[in-house]
Order: structure tokens, then C-alpha cells, then sequence
């Protein structure tokens, strides 16, 4: 059975939510080397054959990766070809190829996911959607990469808590920049 995994970037006291300059490749610092966070990012991505997103990371991600040709991090190439589905009451032309809308009742839809055939449905971003997967209890592993930073507001991954089980740490591991990731499964 295939695994649903939350990767998030988010600051020391918890917030998820792009707002303001927290976040950036370097972990704050411009000039920190970022070849071991992207070393990670790719093992991410070759262990995982479909993305999901609620319908807003959607359509800012169709906005920018798909014109991203001199991209040399592999991340557009992924996001071009791999099998995204977007979870939306709204959306019905999605506009990227190799993207599906899944429009239904979202534990259904996810149960059917992650019962189909293949490798990691990885998420990151979509705030609502994620505390939606985490209320359901859908959520089989969280990865945090945890930049140096403390910003007190905005929203969190954990923000109301609900739906959330123990949670075993299965990885920590340092990164050049300061940035951190944390690896969590659900117990």
C-alpha cells in the first residue's frame, strides 16, 4: 500500500505559511550551500510517483515550475512529468499534464490513492488541505525541514492539533545551512 508523506518547510516555532521573507534556498543566509537539502529533495522525489496539492499550491506551482527550462535542481523536470492530483470542488481543467482533479469525498478519494498501485504520494504546501489529511488521520509520515527562524506568526502544521497520533521520530539530520529534517511516522 502506497504511503502519504507531509513534506513541509517551516520555522523553528512552527509556521508553515510563506509569509513575509523567511523562507529562502539558503535557510536565511544567501550564501549557504544547499547541495545536501536538494540531495534530500531528490531522494524524496525517486521514491515517489504521484503529488498531491489542494487547488491554490496548484495553481501558484502550474504558474511557476512549468516555465522553469534552465531549472537545473530537477525539480521542474519532476513536477512536468510526475502524477499530480489536485484536490478541488472548482478546478475542472487543470491545465498540467499528468494532473487529475479529485473532486469526491477526500478520505475516499485519498483511501483510493494510496490503495492504487505504486510508490510515495507526497504533499507539501496546501495548509488547508494538509490539516484536512491530518483531522482524517491520513497521514503516514511527516518530513519538516525546519529552517533557522523564528517568525511567531502565521500558520502552523499542528495548528488546532486535531486528528493528530503519537508521533515516532524516525530521522534528524543537519544540513550545511542550519536548516534541519525532521522525519516523524505515525505510530
Amino acid at each position: 500500500m502506497r504511503e502519504l508523506i507531509v513534506t513541509e518547510n517551516c520555522t523553528i516555532d512552527g509556521v508553515i505559511e510563506l509569509t513575509g521573507d523567511w523562507f529562502s534556498p539558503g535557510g536565511g543566509d544567501p550564501d549557504a550551500d544547499m547541495s545536501d537539502v536538494l540531495a534530500a529533495l531528490r531522494e524524496q522525489r525517486e521514491n515517489a510517483d504521484a503529488f498531491l496539492t489542494g487547488r491554490v499550491t496548484f495553481e501558484d506551482m502550474r504558474g511557476y515550475w512549468p516555465k522553469q527550462t534552465e531549472d537545473t535542481t530537477g525539480i521542474s523536470a519532476y513536477l512536468n512529468s510526475v502524477s499530480k492530483y489536485v484536490v478541488s470542488s472548482t478546478l475542472t481543467e487543470p491545465e498540467w499534464e499528468n494532473t487529475k482533479v479529485l473532486s469526491g469525498e477526500l478520505r475516499s478519494e485519498i483511501e483510493g490513492l494510496k490503495a492504487a498501485e505504486g510508490e510515495d504520494i507526497v504533499t507539501t504546501g496546501s495548509i488547508s488541505l494538509v490539516h484536512a489529511l491530518i483531522a482524517e488521520g491520513l497521514v503516514d509520515e511527516y518530513r519538516l525541514f525546519v529552517y533557522p527562524v523564528v517568525v511567531g506568526e502565521g500558520r502552523r502544521l499542528f495548528e488546532n492539533a486535531a486528528g493528530v497520533p503519537k508521533l515516532r521520530l524516525v530521522e534528524d539530520r543537519a544540513f550545511a545551512s542550519g536548516i534541519v529534517l525532521l522525519r516523524y511516522r505515525a505510530r
